[in-house]
């Protein structure tokens, strides 16, 4: 088993996320420009991999797919080897084809959630077979996949479909903490997230919420192959004091690494460590 501080550790930013707005943090990026212009900022402070959801200009969320390229366009032309990631959550009240329309972005990665769950005091649905149709359009376009687990059924129902050939390898999974409804953010329930992952997991986590950092700070010294930061997880980047930008919070994770004895990965080394081409 690789030692915890062997790799260095992919840095993924979330710029807007869906459910944040700018009543939580004034700094939350909506438009396109804003998205991709926040995007490459946290690429230059350090992180790897753009974690992208959209949004229209008042900042509802969208699944617009002419604002998904947009972000991914000026993504690329402003960094050739950063990674993009596109969501396909969306928002509850989207239709799966709608929480599909980034794909047609072709962005380098998408995520895909593998279960249904409550979510604060609404109920997120994704039906076996709409995650099955979400993995086999992102396959068919090559489109890598990370699975955004919110609870340990939802590793099973991961390992499941890659164990059918349905999911294909590498296994990625982000394992997300804190949401309402999901899993908590603490140290016993990471050993149980982790527990069920195969060896060779490309495993990343992520916190929401105000134990944000110590999760991070959890993961690091346990060997996670990526943390994520960025304002769809936290609007606040010291107690009581809002976070300014998602380069800031990008920043202060580079910082956390560092300190705990993680070199940060170039987007080269995440797309070779991910498995992304």
């Amino acid at each position: 088993m690789t030692d915890w501080n062997t790799n260095p550790v992919v840095i993924t930013a979330a710029i807007t996320g869906a459910d944040v707005t700018r009543a939580d943090n004034p700094n939350v990026p909506y438009t396109p420009q804003e998205i991709a212009e926040s995007s490459l900022r946290s690429i230059e402070a350090g992180a790897a991999i753009a974690a992208l959801h959209v949004r229209e200009d008042d900042g509802t969320p969208s699944g617009r797919p002419d604002l998904f390229k947009q972000v991914v366009d000026r993504i690329r032309a402003g960094s050739d080897a950063a990674l993009t990631n596109v969501s396909t959550g969306g928002s509850n009240s989207m239709t799966i084809e709608e929480r599909m329309g980034g794909l047609r972005a072709a962005p380098d990665m998408c995520g895909v959630e593998t279960g249904s769950m409550n979510f604060g005091d609404e109920t997120f649905i994704t039906p076996p077979p709409a995650a099955r149709e979400i993995i086999a359009r992102a396959t068919g376009q090559g489109t890598a996949l990370e699975v955004e687990a919110f609870e340990v059924g939802h590793i099973i129902s991961a390992v499941r479909l890659a164990r059918e050939g349905v999911l294909p390898a590498p296994l990625r999974v982000n394992l997300v903490f804190g949401v309402p409804g999901g899993i908590d953010a603490s140290p016993e329930a990471l050993d149980a997230m982790l527990r069920p992952l195969p060896d060779g997991t490309f495993w990343t986590v992520t916190c929401v919420g105000r134990q944000h950092q110590r999760m991070l700070a959890l993961a690091l010294l346990r060997g996670a192959s990526g943390v994520r930061t960025g304002l769809e997880d936290v609007a606040y980047i010291a107690k009581g004091v809002l976070a300014p930008s998602n380069e800031a919070l990008v920043a202060r994770l580079v910082g956390l690494a560092k300190t705990l004895g993680r070199e940060v990965a170039t987007p080269g080394q995440a797309r070779e460590l991910a498995g992304v081409g």
